[in-house]
């Protein structure tokens, strides 16, 4: 009871020590590598993390090996300095549920698990979200809370851009983190980002990434070169490329790199995320530019989801689409747009509302995709929890796919 006692007076005494913000990525091969971004409200003299191999009994942690984070400081406000952490567990066995904790060795997180990628194709589960943006600790923390408990055993998370409204308010980034809270811990963050973690600088007049992208994320160098750090890369993940595109910048610079990734995937499955829609869906939004650069390449090596935000609706495409003026092909991407913040647009223009097969206004949602083998099978709920959209993805050997419609009772 007393060294209880005394941990409590430790943690009370230095809560600018204490690890906040506690966010699970990838660096590298998510079969046998894992990347832990934390930040404190004021340096630290060391920063480490420490990773076992997980084990119902508790004497796990004699086994822990400790790893020495990499550490920044960044003014985050007006006078407000904090610090930013990463460290890397490489080398690690793949399909293995590890224990770790982050701190500086005296003030630490709790330990928290997670469990490495299969080295081989096997069935799983992830969540997708579009953007959150505004009023994220209130209303937003809904749909991310009940996305975690319509899928607690999801692999990973993507978050399709606008995570939040002003790109530098650290408030806002800790509304972010609040709302997910210890599930970032657990559940690794693919994030691409939204024109909302952009903002204009002053003395250049140019569009720049939120300083606080790069600080609190860890992503693979594998992205077009240019491109700002970290919103452009893939990884694999058992039998499934991932692959983040930054539609804020250049995409004319993306596009040879988004081929070469894609003619390059030995994966049966392939899931795109940028934030602006090939097919806007809401007002008078239409993305030309972008459409003209990406959505060739997407059909020509054919691309299975692409998940996009950006328009505060929802719209998935009529069967899967091809072709510039939006044709049906079975063998094309399915495009969505989804929201799970509480900012809504309306769908005014009938002809984009024909194109899709399912579309929805005023309505927060998260979607839940099970990969297993030859199929993926999607599915949208609401804030609620209600079911609103599903269907499935077949593809079988010779890699044609069918698109089956799910009806929703």
């Amino acid at each position: 009871m007393l060294a209880s006692a005394c941990a409590f007076v430790l943690l009370a005494q230095v809560p600018d020590r204490v690890p906040r913000r506690l966010v699970l990525t990838w660096h590298g091969d998510p079969a046998t590598s894992q990347a832990a971004n934390w930040r404190t409200e004021s340096p630290v003299d060391r920063a480490v993390g420490q990773i076992a191999v997980a084990s119902p009994d508790p004497k796990f942690v004699s086994g822990a090996v400790t790893v020495q984070a990499r550490s920044e400081s960044l003014e985050v406000a007006a006078g407000k300095t904090a610090s930013y952490h990463t460290v890397r567990f490489d080398g690690l066995k793949s399909d293995t549920v590890y224990a770790y904790r982050v701190g500086d060795g005296q003030v630490w997180s709790e330990w928290a698990h997670f469990r490495t990628a299969s080295d081989q194709p096997k069935p799983f589960r992830f969540i997708y979200v579009g953007d959150a943006q505004n009023d994220i600790k209130s209303l937003w923390s809904r749909a991310i809370r009940g996305a975690f408990q319509e899928a607690s055993k999801a692999r990973f998370i993507i978050h399709a851009g606008d995570l939040v409204n002003r790109a530098n308010a650290d408030n806002e980034w800790d509304e972010w983190f609040y709302a997910a809270g210890w599930v970032n811990a657990m559940v690794p963050t693919v994030a691409t980002p939204g024109n909302h973690e952009y903002e204009r600088n002053a003395a250049t007049n140019q569009r720049q990434l939120s300083r606080l992208w790069q600080p609190q994320f860890e992503y693979p160098a594998n992205g077009a070169p240019g491109i700002d750090g970290e919103t452009c890369y893939w990884v694999d993940f058992q039998g499934v490329r991932i692959v983040s595109l930054n539609s804020n910048v250049d995409l004319a610079a993306q596009t040879p790199w988004l081929e070469s990734a894609l003619k390059g995937n030995p994966n049966k499955w392939t899931v795109v995320t940028f934030h602006h829609p090939v097919f806007s869906v809401a007002g008078d939004r239409d993305n030309s530019e972008l459409r003209a650069a990406w959505q060739p390449v997407l059909e020509k090596y054919g691309v299975d989801l692409v998940l996009q935000g950006h328009d505060h609706a929802y719209g998935r495409t009529k069967n899967v689409m091809s072709g510039s003026n939006g044709r049906a092909s079975s063998q094309g991407p399915v495009y969505l747009v989804s929201v799970s913040g509480p900012k809504m647009y309306t769908i005014t223009d009938p002809a984009k509302k024909d194109r899709m097969a399912v579309t929805a206004e005023s309505t927060q949602l998260y979607q839940v995709v099970d990969v297993a083998g030859d199929r993926i099978v999607y599915r949208a709920f609401d804030a609620t929890g209600k079911l609103f959209d599903q269907f499935e993805l077949r593809k079988d050997r010779r890699g044609v796919k069918k698109l089956v419609e799910k009806r929703v009772r």
